[in-house]
């Protein structure tokens, strides 16, 4: 893992060096296309605050929790017991990418959304808000967190999604077997090569034609910049884009040649 003042060099040279958000210098339609309806996106859909509402509850929540954590390292204290506040700082998405998540998810608009780490739901909410109609099924390691999840999407009425505790090991097979195709995989948990190697290859034969894959945390490790390297040059992925903070990737049977993007995404000036 990296440490705080690696990882702010890194993007710092992404953001210098990534492909203009504008979208000049893309040549590929489809990610041009891309670039202008989300990256340059502004606008603040109505379920944002009532999202960020229950987040600033969260955050003011003195709650001691037991949690249990599955992933390869973490970003907060890995003691067992946890204020529920602490979650929310440190494990829930931050704002800027959880509705660029939503601008994502509502561009596409899939039918069937899986998530690999629920945390509170903030992330899942936002998937969910994005596109009503879709089945959403996060997974969540902790039970304890996995309940407090459900609350918070039932709070925001997001009756779409259904949040399910155990590993991802455990539940994944299952979860699969009651979709015929998946459209959307947010994978936010288990940062390491090894597992995100894994999923990737799990969830390979599952997806639709229209399919894609959106990772967290590409950069936050040398093993995570590994796997990213080793999934895009698996022989059916056709696009990625590198987000720095997300990696997306598609298998688009238009494409013929295999495209990778950088794009620059300021995250921290929305």
């Amino acid at each position: 893992m990296y440490n705080s003042f690696q990882l702010a060099f890194k993007y710092l040279h992404y953001y210098r060096t990534a492909a203009n958000s504008a979208g000049h210098g893309i040549h590929s339609p489809f990610v041009y296309e891309f670039v202008r309806a989300v990256l340059k996106e502004k606008q603040k859909d109505a379920s944002f605050e009532k999202i960020e509402n229950l987040r600033k509850e969260l955050l003011r929540d003195q709650t001691l929790i037991n949690v249990k954590d599955y992933g390869a390292g973490s970003a907060m204290n890995n003691g067992l017991q946890r204020r529920v506040a602490d979650v929310a700082r440190h494990a829930a998405k931050r704002p800027v990418i959880a509705q660029l998540l939503f601008r994502i998810a509502r561009y596409f608009q899939p039918d069937s959304i899986i998530e690999l780490g629920t945390s509170l739901g903030i992330s899942a909410a936002y998937l969910a808000a994005a596109v009503p109609p879709a089945t959403v099924v996060s997974i969540e390691g902790s039970e304890l967190i996995a309940e407090l999840a459900r609350k918070n999407l039932q709070q925001l009425h997001a009756a779409n999604v259904q949040v399910i505790s155990g590993t991802f090991d455990e539940k994944l097979p299952g979860i699969l077997s009651n979709f015929k195709k998946i459209d959307c995989v947010f994978i936010d948990g288990n940062h390491g090569k090894e597992p995100t190697l894994r999923y990737f290859n799990l969830f390979l034969p599952h997806l639709s034609e229209s399919g894609f894959l959106i990772f967290d945390d590409i950069h936050w490790s040398r093993d995570m910049e590994a796997a990213w390297e080793m999934i895009k040059q698996h022989p059916q992925v056709t696009c990625t884009m590198d987000l720095f903070f997300i990696g997306l990737v598609f298998f688009r049977r238009e494409i013929k040649v295999p495209q990778h993007f950088i794009i620059r995404y300021p995250y921290f000036w929305r």
